[in-house]
Formats: structure tokens, C-alpha cells, sequence
């Protein structure tokens, strides 16, 4: 469809075009493709997230940037799209989180929080008067084993072994699919990530600008990987 065909068709989130295609919706998908860098792996002791944070001013104070949030004890995020639609996201998830903890005295398994998250976008693809969330996600927790699931904005959901989003994901995920193991070990996976966007971002790449957080299979908690760690590998 040429851009006069298809003038009108984007001006409401309820409208399909001719063709079949909610434009409003592949608006924010592109908005998620020029967002930074997000990769996620699972390896052989859990799941690992990296993150550019892509701060190119150098006034900003680079820990006032968050790409990667915790959900749960268990579950944590990555963000790649609109900081702000993410950060609303992960805030509302981290609600369901403690009201199933409230209310079962259990976590909440990975896969019902990603649904929720996929309903709660689904329905801003919907209904009038709404945008698309300009967001993709990478929700990575454990429960009886590791999940890393990938969220489009959309509403659609895959669990995937790795995955990219943002900016040159194409890239990266031709590199994921070469290079992917199922048995790396922790040093193994974060080196793999960090080449990974090593890969999409070329000459743009500074290790300085990266965040990552881990949920490990023996503790099943959320922490951040010290930037120290990047340096040795």
C-alpha cells in the first residue's frame, strides 16, 4: 500500500487497512526497532539479560538510566521502545506480582505475569480513544525452571532460548542463531551477549554503556551484574 493509500487507515487504532493491517500498531513496532539494544539468554545455571543504555550525553548520571527493572523476586525486565510505557508496564506487573504473593502466599509463575502484560497491551491495540505501548519487553525469571519470554507491542508472546530487541535486532539475532549454546556457563552467556550487541552496535559499542541483571537457578533472586565483571571478559 503507497503512503496516499494508506492516509486515513492510521489515524485510528481501531481501523484495518485494506490490507489487513493495524498501522498504529506497526507505528510503535518501529518505534521499539529505533529503542536500544536488549538481548537475553538462558543459560545452563538460569537466565541472564544485557541491556545498552545508550546515554550520549555525558552530564547524564548513567545510574539514573534504567533498561533492566525488577518485577518480582524471581522476575525482572528489560525494556527496548518508550522508557516511559515500559516503566508503567513493569509497574502495573509488579502490582500483580505481590497481589498473587498476597493473596496465594506463592509467586506468581513467569508465564501467567507475561500473559497479563500481553493482555494489558493487547487491549491498547483495541479500543478507540488509546495508542499502542511503543514498548517491547524481555521478562526473564525462574520457577521451576528458567523462562525468558519475549513481549511484542502487540500483545504477542514467544519463550525463546536467546532473543534481541531494539535497534539493529536483526543483526544481533543472526549472531544469536550462529552462536548459541545450550550449555554455556554464566562467563560464557555474558560475554555472548555483550558480543552480541557488540556486533549491532559496530563502532558505537562502549562497554560502559551496558547494564545487565541475572536470575540464577540456585538462589531464584534478581541481581545486577557489576559493570566490573564486563571488563574481564
Amino acid at each position: 500500500m503507497s503512503i496516499p493509500d494508506a492516509m486515513g487507515y492510521d489515524r485510528a487504532i481501531t481501523v484495518f487497512s485494506p490490507d489487513g493491517r493495524l498501522l498504529q500498531v506497526e507505528y510503535a513496532k518501529e518505534t521499539v526497532n529505533q529503542g536500544t539494544s536488549a538481548v537475553g539468554v538462558l543459560y545452563k545455571g538460569g537466565v541472564l539479560l544485557v541491556v545498552d543504555k545508550r546515554i550520549l550525553e555525558k552530564l547524564v548520571i548513567p545510574s539514573s538510566v534504567e533498561k533492566i527493572m525488577q518485577i518480582d523476586e524471581h522476575i525482572c525486565a528489560a525494556i527496548s521502545g518508550l522508557p516511559s510505557d515500559g516503566r508503567v508496564l513493569v509497574e502495573r506487573a509488579q502490582v500483580v506480582a505481590q497481589n498473587h504473593r498476597n493473596t496465594y502466599d506463592e509467586e506468581i509463575d513467569v508465564k501467567s505475569l507475561v500473559k497479563d502484560i500481553c493482555n494489558q497491551k493487547q487491549a491498547f491495540t483495541q479500543y478507540g480513544g488509546m495508542r499502542p505501548y511503543g514498548v517491547s519487553l524481555l521478562v526473564a525469571g525462574i520457577d521451576e525452571k528458567p523462562h525468558l519470554f519475549m513481549t511484542e507491542v502487540s500483545g504477542i508472546f514467544f519463550e525463546m532460548k536467546a532473543v534481541s530487541i531494539g535497534e539493529n535486532s536483526r543483526i544481533i539475532t543472526n549472531f544469536l542463531n550462529k552462536n548459541y549454546k545450550d550449555d554455556m556457563t554464566f562467563d560464557e552467556a555474558l560475554k555472548f551477549c555483550i558480543n552480541a550487541i557488540k556486533e549491532g552496535l559496530a563502532t558505537k559499542f562502549d562497554v560502559e554503556r551496558l547494564e545487565a541483571a541475572v536470575i540464577d537457578c540456585k538462589d531464584k533472586k534478581f541481581t545486577h551484574v557489576d559493570l566490573k565483571k564486563f571488563k574481564k571478559l
